[in-house]
């Protein structure tokens, strides 16, 4: 288990993209916050957190995904997220965050359900 995360913001079609590459862990709170704060001041209203690159959440991680899930609620803005493996969505959904945070396979997903279009 590494301490490192890379957390990288860009900009897709109507959604901010934040890539987590690491282990989201205690480890990971200021750099996960700082991107989301980041991508919020810059008016983001879909944001796409996007795990494809990620094998290990544990319980402080899933703590500061809940904290982005109420900071999203509170500023009306959609939450999506995308690569996570059928282990932790079946955790996500356990603690409820899939209540607030629609779950996708892919980016190429999120992006066709905020621009109302279909996967190919």
């Amino acid at each position: 288990m590494s301490e490192e995360i890379q957390v990288s913001v860009r900009g897709e079609e109507n959604v901010t993209v934040i890539d987590l590459v690491g282990d989201v862990t205690t480890f990971a709170e200021e750099a996960i916050n700082q991107a989301y704060q980041s991508a919020s001041a810059d008016g983001a209203k879909n944001i796409v957190f996007n795990f494809r690159e990620n094998d290990y959440i544990n319980s402080a991680g899933i703590a500061i995904l809940i904290g982005v899930v109420t900071e999203a609620r509170k500023r009306d803005q959609k939450l999506l997220m995308t690569g996570l493996s059928a282990h932790f969505q079946k955790i996500f959904r356990m603690v409820g965050l899939t209540q607030y945070a629609d779950l996708y396979p892919t980016v190429t997903d999120a992006l066709a359900s905020v621009n109302g279009e279909t996967a190919a």
